[in-house]
């Protein structure tokens, strides 16, 4: 197993982890630990847009990396018939339960402000869609942004979260089943 690598580890980098705290959807934590774990070669890139992205004045803010499969199934347990088409079934897991998903967003290097998007994190509607077409012409061009700089560096979008990026190297790897205690605990 490759070691999962702390996001704080990277320079510049935000966070805003609200699964380990109860404003999200499920309205309930479910982190024990504000923390965001990626595969090392899928923190890497990430770090590169990052750095791309400081170009034009952004940096990226984190809102989730590897999970817990533990923590698949109790979403799509929680969940209703709509929301689980923005849920993966943890009958086959997810990128994030093998460390190679984020989902993030960007803040104003100038700042320090989250920028805004056509919809918010984990809104399950129609405005999370990438090719949203509602919204400012601002919030659309941040979103196009984001999921361009993205897709240079290695990672591929889904249909219905523009926060959301698989590393394409997703398939090589197995799901993880680790609390994130047991992540730290495996740290040199």
């Amino acid at each position: 197993m490759s070691k999962l690598i702390d996001l704080e580890t990277y320079p510049g980098l935000k966070f805003d982890i609200r699964y380990a705290r109860a404003d999200n959807f499920l309205g309930e934590r479910v982190y024990t630990l504000a923390k965001a774990f990626l595969l090392k070669h899928v923190a890497e890139d990430l770090y590169k847009v990052h750095l791309e992205l400081a170009l034009e004045g952004f940096g990226l803010l984190i809102f989730d990396g590897y999970r817990p499969w533990s923590v698949t199934k109790l979403f799509w347990d929680k969940s209703n018939d709509h929301d689980r088409q923005f849920l993966a079934d943890p009958a086959s897991g997810s990128a994030h339960n093998r460390g190679c998903a984020v989902d993030l967003s960007m803040y104003r290097l100038a700042t320090g402000e989250a920028v805004t998007m056509p919809s918010d994190f984990d809104e399950m509607n129609e405005k999370s869609y990438p090719d949203y077409d509602g919204g400012t012409t601002e919030q659309r061009a941040c979103r196009d942004l984001l999921q361009a700089t993205m897709k240079a560096n290695g990672f591929l979008g889904i249909k219905n979260e523009w926060w959301h990026f698989n590393h394409h190297t997703q398939k090589n790897w197995p799901l993880m089943y680790l609390t994130f205690e047991e992540v730290m605990s495996l740290k040199e």
